[in-house]
This record gives structure tokens, C-alpha cells and sequence, in this order.
């Protein structure tokens, strides 16, 4: 029986190895397709599947794909009068600002509310100078990748980062949260799309929009006559063109509009970004 012994512990071994060369992914698509085979055999719940998702997919998004673009950032003015300021931060409640030097179109740092509070407080009226209290600002290209960014973020105890475009203007910020977002899904903070305003443009021809915008809504913003007979909402009809429920990153373009799935778990869109293609020239006649 001892002879048989390590016969069977060798034949266990070369099943093991053989189970491990099978099992062991290659590459990201097949780590991701068997954590969803676990989430179907109930190892990981839906809500554990779609963070380990996030979390993979910020290796592969850009701080261009989440930023919120100048034309939405509330910003302070360097040269504005203290009472000013105050009235701003008091009236939109946000936590961080950029302040922009005007003559230069250019950001000189970041003002925090509570560093404000302190030093009206500490002055006893209006009577200091802003630029004392700035925090520096951090700029980051749009290029950046999430992950990096984030791993940035924590190292520096930053919540902040000043997206800049190819030739050094401002193009937006990207926050913490943002990042997180990508992550663990959607975090109320102020700079969200509200439910007011669930189509954000980011530049000409870049809107951000929200699964739960109303077709018809989306009709009235673009001027298209999407139908919707059948669905309610732009998510449900960009599902349908797509034949499934689409993934993180899958791209559809639908009409002169490239959709590109930015926030999705295994049971619903949230979030897309959206490209407005130029229309096609009709072909010159040649007769």
C-alpha cells in the first residue's frame, strides 16, 4: 500500500497542474468571463461582480472619458472681490474650486470652502488675500489612465485634478469620486449630472447621457424622431440596437450617433458617452 501511496499523490499533482493550465486566464477577457461564471454559480453576488469589473476597467478608461468639461465647472475668479467668493461657495455648496488667473486663462490653484470659512473667520471681515489660502492645483493630460490617476489620488491625498488638452488649455476636472464611480458605481456629489439635466455636452460634438434619459427628451436635445413606442428611455433603446446587454467599453453607433458604454453592470446601463458624427456629404453627380 505504501508503494501505491506516492503513485496516487503524483497522478493528484499532474490533475492539479492540468486543472490549473485550464483554469488559470490568460489574459483579462477570459479573468472577467470566469468571474462572471462564478457570479452564475453564485460565488460572487451581482453587486461583488460589478465592482471587480470596475475595477478592471479603469486600466483601460482615460481621464477624457469622465471629466466634467470646463463649460460645467463652477470656477473662482483670482481678482474677484472676497464678499464675491464667499457668495459663490455659500450659494453652490461645493467643497473645492478652481481660481483662474483671467489675463492668463490659466488655473492658479484650488480654493477648499473650509480654508475660506477660516479665513473670514480669522480676519474678523473680508480683509485677506485669496491667493494666500490656495491649495496647489495638480494638471494631469487627458490622456491619463484611471487607474494611474487614482493611484496618484491616494498617494497625494488629492480629491482634484486639472484636465489639460494637447496645447495646455483647460479642458476640465476630474475628482476622486469620479474615479470611484467607475469603480463602485454611482456617488451623489456636486458635481453630478442632476436629474434636471441628465445630457451633459463636453465639448462640440461630446455629450455624456444618462441610460434614464427620456427618448423623447433626447429627441427635442438633438432634433432626431427616435420612436418611443417601445422604450421609454435612451438606454433601452440603445439595448435594443445592441441585441444584448452591452459591457463596459462596447461601442454602437445608431444613426450619426457612436454610443460607447461607460458605466453598466450585468442587469442595467447607467451611463454612456455619446459622439455626434458628421454627416455624410451626398456624392457629387458625376454625369
Amino acid at each position: 500500500m505504501s508503494e501505491g501511496r506516492p503513485s496516487r499523490l503524483a497522478n493528484q499533482s499532474w490533475v492539479r497542474k492540468l486543472s490549473n493550465l485550464f483554469l488559470e486566464p490568460q489574459d483579462q477577457e477570459q479573468l472577467i468571463e470566469l468571474i462572471r461564471s462564478a457570479s452564475e454559480r453564485h460565488i460572487l453576488d451581482s453587486e461583488a461582480l460589478s465592482i471587480v469589473e470596475g475595477a478592471l476597467s479603469v486600466s483601460q478608461m482615460q481621464a477624457r472619458d469622465i471629466m466634467i468639461p470646463r463649460s460645467q465647472v463652477v470656477m473662482v475668479s483670482r481678482d474677484a472681490a472676497p464678499e464675491e467668493t464667499l457668495k459663490l461657495v455659500t450659494e453652490t455648496a461645493h467643497s473645492r474650486f478652481p481660481v483662474m488667473d483671467d489675463d492668463r486663462d490659466d488655473v492658479i490653484g484650488i480654493l477648499l470652502a473650509k480654508d475660506l470659512l477660516t479665513a473670514v473667520v480669522n480676519s474678523g471681515d473680508f480683509n485677506f488675500d485669496l491667493r494666500e489660502i490656495l491649495r496647489p492645483a495638480v494638471f494631469i493630460p487627458e490622456s491619463k489612465r484611471l487607474n494611474v490617476l487614482l493611484r496618484e489620488f491616494r498617494a497625494r491625498r488629492n480629491h482634484m485634478a486639472i484636465v489639460v488638452d494637447e496645447y495646455g488649455g483647460v479642458a476640465g476636472i476630474v475628482t476622486i469620486e469620479n474615479v470611484l464611480e467607475q469603480i463602485v458605481g454611482e456617488i451623489e456629489d456636486e458635481h453630478d449630472i442632476d436629474d434636471d439635466a441628465p445630457i451633459l455636452q463636453r465639448n462640440e460634438n461630446t455629450y455624456t447621457i444618462k441610460a434614464l434619459t427620456m427618448v423623447e427628451d433626447f429627441n427635442e436635445f438633438f432634433e432626431t424622431d427616435w420612436s418611443d413606442e417601445d422604450f421609454d428611455t435612451v438606454g433601452g433603446y440603445v439595448v435594443n440596437q445592441f441585441g444584448h446587454l452591452p459591457e463596459r467599453g462596447e461601442e454602437i453607433t445608431i444613426d450619426r450617433f457612436q454610443f460607447t458604454i461607460l458605466r453598466a453592470d450585468n442587469r442595467r446601463l447607467y451611463l454612456m458617452k455619446m459622439v455626434v458624427l458628421p454627416e455624410e456629404e451626398p456624392e457629387a453627380d458625376t454625369e
